[in-house]
């Protein structure tokens, strides 16, 4: 079979895939139309983010068997046109999910206990004590939205502290020892922090909004390390100068470029998430550690050889 890798990803794809004698062509740089142009002389594709494979796209593809991506969101791929077409769709969740789930405490420890603050004070020469005291995660009701690869290792390492860890999911009986299935109103009354794991699809865009934020019964702190557009960034900014979100931890932000290369718009609301101390930032990288790269990679490796050798 002959692949076409369009993003660098860790070698292992490329020494494995060719161990198995399949033909690889790495192209990092042809645009959408010149990948176009060639892509009907290939059995498969390997991707992560830097072209969209759209409906036009696929069409064109006239030899394709699957699509490869290494990560967990599709969104970046007209599915229903591949599965009209036949063609098989891969991906690798299983890699970065202990990466993401780490992010989430990570980023819920910092913020909650003011800990890159207070830091950035006393390197200042600032000692505040009774400013910086902290919040505790343990005893907390903790409510997650997705319940796939992400929210269960987010839940088993919430469910050490001492959490509460709910969930809300369109699949049914997911519960297991760590979090119990609620519907999505019972999750609305009883959680105080409240973290995304979900594919940006129709129905999650912008899935919270002002409607939403305002249906939370409690003050909460917001996580989101799944995608920028599942979150309406105005009515979280509202809500966090209200006091209704206390404090909001964002891997991702409805501004980024679909390839998440960097951020495209600059506005108001963004300028106050960059600036206020209720907001954490950072830049797309909860599944970007040393150990998800190969994770990720191998995944995407054994299912490629399980299902085409």
């Amino acid at each position: 079979m002959k692949i076409l890798l369009l993003d660098k990803n860790h070698p292992l794809i490329t020494e494995q895939l060719l161990a198995k004698n399949f033909e690889l062509e790495e192209d990092f740089t042809s645009t959408y139309d010149e990948v176009c142009d060639k892509i009907k002389n290939y059995d498969g594709i390997i991707i992560r983010s830097r072209i969209p494979l759209d409906q036009n796209f696929l069409e064109n593809a006239k030899n394709l068997k699957f699509i490869a991506r290494v990560g967990a969101g599709m969104e970046n791929i007209d599915i229903p046109v591949a599965e009209k077409l036949g063609i098989q769709l891969i991906n690798s969740p299983e890699g970065n999910r202990d990466s993401v789930a780490e992010h989430v405490v990570g980023m819920l420890l910092v913020l909650m206990n003011r800990l890159f603050i207070a830091s950035q004070e006393v390197k200042n020469g600032i000692w505040k004590r009774e400013e910086n005291r902290g919040d505790e995660l343990l005893g907390k009701t903790v409510g997650l939205i997705g319940y796939g690869n992400m929210g269960k290792a987010t839940a088993k390492r919430l469910s050490g502290f001492g959490c509460k860890v709910i969930f809300h999911d369109i699949l049914p009986n997911l519960s297991d020892e760590f979090a119990t299935q609620v519907s999505l109103d019972e999750l609305k009354q009883s959680a105080e922090v409240l973290s995304l794991h979900i594919p940006l699809t129709s129905e999650t865009n912008y899935l919270i909004d002002e409607t939403f934020i305002s249906e939370m019964k409690n003050d909460f702190y917001f996580v989101n390390t799944a995608r920028g557009k599942n979150v309406k960034t105005k009515s979280l900014v509202e809500a966090l100068k209200s006091g209704k979100v206390k404090g909001a931890c964002l891997d991702v932000l409805e501004y980024e470029k679909s390839s998440f290369e960097h951020l495209e718009t600059e506005n108001e609301d963004l300028k106050y998430l960059l600036e206020s101390e209720k907001a954490m930032v950072t830049p797309h990288i909860a599944g970007w550690t040393h150990q998800s790269k190969e994770k990720l990679a191998q995944f995407i490796v054994d299912k490629i050889v399980a299902s085409h050798c």
